[in-house]
């Protein structure tokens, strides 16, 4: 009977000494995997409210294609291209807002708790977006010193954008012409700088009929104007050859400039960092299928649709609208926050480091490319 009850307790006193190791090893194996459990997974799915363009290279997301790695997104309405970006400038988007990549900078320098992702919905040249009045005598560039120059308010992207290509290229301060704006500026980080010099239209005035009327010479806008389209002959291009102009910055660039940034707001990013690989995954597989649907002449009602393509695709590379920050993307996007600095509206100079969520440098690069395009029709 001694020896029986002695069994129970050396068992006894053998049960906590076994577990310890097992318990350490749990403990250890808790504390490696921490990081990856934190960063890759969350209970059950992160919804998210979204708001971006209706493009052809977000509808596979949009339709539920193509789904984003433990997220449910919930597509919100699109207002349209000016109206997205006043509301995410003021705090009314969703989670996940196309924004316009300039007034980005803007909010970031007030410093608004929102972060940008490496996607990139909208890419545009603008040369082709300065418009005269033929009879106004501008030949060149260096006429528009001087001169007044309408446009719907001075803050879209392709603005900065236009300035800065006139500025750096073509020897035209933006200092040296006044801005006839048709509306006050959605969002400010500072006061206008004293030299800069602004004419606030009275509500209803147009400067797209200004300019036909003579009132104006010269206008920048971030679209074509229906006149400058349907070939009214008075008015026309800055650069007639624009389209050469263009490829002629992009042989000593490499840029095909970012208008849009997409953003978070910063507590999701910083509660589940794994939403940036997510999102920026799903978003260029919707790009891919876009690309591989387009490809096809059959899709797209334009007589010389493939030639263009393949024209393109030639002079571009295989994905000009590519994400991720690469390093020809780093560059693009660092010359337009340069851009919103040089021309007045950010007290400090914006950096990259500033703009992006750290994960998005993280990043493994080329993204995945799941959807190649196929020549088979």
């Amino acid at each position: 009977m001694a020896k029986s009850k002695e069994k129970p307790s050396k068992a006894a006193k053998k049960k906590p000494v076994a577990k310890k190791p097992a318990v350490r090893k749990a403990a250890a194996k808790s504390q490696h995997s921490a990081k990856p459990a934190i960063a890759r997974r969350s209970p059950g799915k992160l919804k998210l409210t979204m708001m971006t363009g209706n493009y052809e290279t977000v509808r596979a997301l949009k339709d539920g294609t193509v789904q984003a790695k433990g997220i449910e997104l919930i597509i919100g309405g699109y207002p349209g291209g000016r109206d997205i970006h006043t509301k995410v400038a003021v705090g009314e988007g969703c989670d996940i807002n196309e924004f316009n990549g300039g007034q980005y900078c803007i909010v970031k320098d007030k410093g608004r708790d929102i972060i940008g992702i490496p996607v990139f919905l909208h890419r545009r040249f603008r040369h082709g977006f300065i418009f005269i009045n033929k009879n106004a005598g501008i030949k060149s560039p260096k006429d528009l010193i001087g001169k007044r120059i309408g446009m719907n308010s001075y803050g879209p992207a392709a603005h900065y954008w236009m300035r800065g290509h006139l500025e750096h290229d073509f020897g035209v301060p933006h200092r040296s012409m006044t801005y006839v704006v048709e509306r006050p500026e959605d969002v400010t980080s500072m006061d206008t700088p004293a030299d800069l010099k602004f004419e606030l239209l009275p509500k209803g005035k147009d400067v797209e009929e200004m300019l036909l009327h003579g009132e104006l010479d010269v206008i920048m806008a971030p679209g074509v104007p229906k006149a400058v389209a349907e070939r009214d002959p008075r008015v026309g291009h800055l650069w007639d050859n624009y389209v050469d102009v263009e490829r002629d910055y992009f042989r000593r660039t490499g840029i095909f400039p970012i208008m849009h940034i997409t953003t978070l707001p910063m507590e999701i990013v910083t509660k589940y960092p794994w939403v940036v690989e997510s999102l920026t995954h799903a978003f260029d597989e919707a790009k891919q299928l876009a690309f591989k649907r387009l490809a096809n002449p059959r899709i797209v009602p334009l007589a010389w649709f493939r030639s263009d393509w393949e024209d393109e695709r030639h002079f571009l590379g295989r994905d000009p609208w590519e994400y991720g920050l690469s390093d020809i993307n780093k560059k693009n996007y660092d010359l337009l926050a340069q851009f919103v600095y040089e021309q007045g509206m950010t007290q400090r100079r914006m950096t990259l480091k500033d703009l992006f969520a750290k994960e998005a440098f993280e990043l493994e690069l080329p993204l995945p490319l799941k959807h190649p395009v196929e020549y088979d029709f």
